[in-house]
This record gives C-alpha cells, sequence and structure tokens, in this order.
C-alpha cells in the first residue's frame, strides 16, 4: 500500500476505534476490528470515499461479532460492565458534544446491550457520530424507512430509562473528587450526602476477582459494600485519582506498585451519585493500564 493509503487510514483510525468501541463495549475486540478493517483497506483497489467505506466495513465486522460477544456475555460471571477506555487524549475519536460523550459512558453502552445489532449500529451510527438515515441504510443495506423505524425502536429501549446525562463536567469532577476523599479516610457521613437514596452499585470482577455478584442497591446497603470495600487489605495502601474514562471524570485506583487495582465511574444526577460501577477484572483494565505507559 502507498503511504497515503497508509496516513488516510491512520487518520480515520480514531474514529473507526470509537465506532467499533460502541458496537462492542471491548477496547480490545475494537483494536481487533479496526485491525482487519485495516487489512482489508491494505487489499482494496483505491476508493472514493475512503471515511464511507472504512465506515461500512467496521460496522458490518462489529455486526458479525455481536452474535457471538452476546453468548459471551449470557455466561459471563456476574455483572458485565465494558472495558474503561481513558478518554482524555482523544483515543475514542471526538468527544465534544454531550451526544458523543454520552454514547460512550458507561451508563449508556450498559444499555446498548439492550440492543438487537442491527438496533445498535443504527443508534451509534445516528446518535454518536450524525449519519443520516440515508447513508446509514447504505452502510447496513437496508431501506431508509426501516433505519428510521430501528432508530425509533433504539431510542425507546435506551432513551426511556435512560436518567439526564450530567452535561456540567466541572461538577461531576467534583462529585468524582469528594467521592475519592470520602472513601479514602472512611467518612461515611460525607459518602451518604453524595449518593442518591436508590443508588445502585454494579462490580464487575469477570469471576477472577472478588467483587459482588448482583447489583447492590438502595443508599443504606451501598454504603455497607462500600465499607467493605474499604476494610480489604489492599484498600490500606491503594492510591485514587480522577482521570476521564468512558467521556466522564471517573475514579482510578492503584495498588502499591502503580498497577491498577479499579477504575469507578460514576452517574451523576440531580447532584447525588445515581450509579456506581466498578471494574476489577484484571483483563477488562489492562487496556487502560496500557494506555498509562
Amino acid at each position: 500500500m502507498e503511504s497515503g493509503g497508509v496516513e488516510a487510514f491512520e487518520g480515520q483510525r480514531p474514529r473507526l476505534l470509537g465506532l467499533a468501541y460502541r458496537m462492542l463495549g471491548s477496547a480490545a475486540e475494537a483494536e481487533d476490528v479496526v485491525q482487519e478493517a485495516y487489512l482489508r483497506w491494505s487489499r482494496a483497489r483505491p476508493v472514493g470515499d475512503p471515511a464511507a467505506w472504512l465506515t461500512r466495513v467496521v460496522t458490518n465486522l462489529c455486526l458479525n461479532q455481536l452474535t457471538s460477544a452476546r453468548v459471551r456475555r449470557e455466561r459471563y460471571v456476574g455483572p458485565w460492565l465494558p472495558e474503561p477506555v481513558l478518554t482524555g487524549g482523544g483515543a475514542l475519536g471526538p468527544l465534544e458534544t454531550v451526544e458523543q460523550r454520552e454514547s460512550v459512558s458507561m451508563g449508556v453502552l450498559v444499555l446498548l446491550e439492550r440492543l438487537t445489532p442491527v438496533e445498535r449500529a443504527v443508534f451509534v451510527l445516528r446518535e454518536a457520530f450524525g449519519h443520516p438515515h440515508a447513508e446509514i441504510a447504505a452502510i447496513l443495506g437496508i431501506e431508509e424507512t426501516h433505519s428510521r423505524q430501528l432508530h425509533h425502536r433504539a431510542r425507546t429501549h435506551v432513551g426511556e430509562p435512560r436518567k439526564r446525562f450530567d452535561g456540567d463536567r466541572e461538577h461531576h469532577r467534583r462529585i468524582v473528587r469528594g467521592f475519592l476523599a470520602a472513601a479514602r479516610t472512611g467518612d461515611v457521613a460525607a459518602l451518604e450526602r453524595l449518593l442518591a437514596d436508590d443508588v445502585v452499585a454494579w462490580a464487575d470482577g469477570g469471576g477472577t476477582t472478588t467483587a459482588a455478584r448482583r447489583p447492590v442497591r438502595g443508599r443504606a446497603d451501598v454504603l455497607r459494600y462500600l465499607g467493605g470495600l474499604s476494610r480489604r487489605p489492599e484498600a490500606a495502601v491503594a492510591t485514587g485519582e480522577v482521570v476521564e474514562a468512558n467521556g466522564e471524570p471517573a475514579a482510578l485506583f492503584r495498588d502499591a506498585a502503580g498497577g491498577i487495582l479499579a477504575v469507578v465511574a460514576m452517574e451523576v444526577t440531580d447532584g447525588r451519585v445515581a450509579a456506581v460501577r466498578t471494574i476489577v477484572n484484571p483483563a477488562k483494565l489492562a487496556y487502560a493500564a496500557a494506555q498509562l505507559m
């Protein structure tokens, strides 16, 4: 392949990775898809619109993978959460609008699991990347009216139960900082003030790390759960910092050697933490760990 072809692909890589990640919820699998798209691109004849060609290839590769991914997630031990990605450096392409950040957030990615693969593709292409339905129909090989119907259905499944995305990132960051400070000092009263009455906590350990295998619901039970985590031996030497993960402020905890112990994403609604999603599965932390190297 000529250098111009390589440059054209590399210019599209962050956007393609962002597309594949939103489709699959796995950064490692998204990278595999983008690499396969590159191999196909390197063998293809010159095309008039590289961005459109690559979008179609990546979308369809993801559709092929989603069926087997769904089977694996049905067998997953405990709650399944997406792999966290540190997005401060633009790893998943532009996150300039509320819609772009929302579509890559932990909360929305979990909700996207409710959709069929083709519904998910339409939702991602429309909501995150702003493709008109005529383009989406061409990418998926369907009628434009069908694309509109699928989008409406996807928004019904995802949009109605979705809490309002907190677009005030600095406020969200202050909440995460307060959570970290309270967790470090064991300040139960401060934690209680931060949590909503109906807060829900999920933990993804994948069966390889100790983690709650069912959601913990309600402020009192979540406080007890967090208190138990803070008393674990590794917590005594852990350090925490605020990072940007999946387009939102999140807490990242490291062990004494600097390795990542956990990434904690918090959904903030009406000034309080409505959801706590903790990823402690080492396999799912590997991508974020590599980003920090």
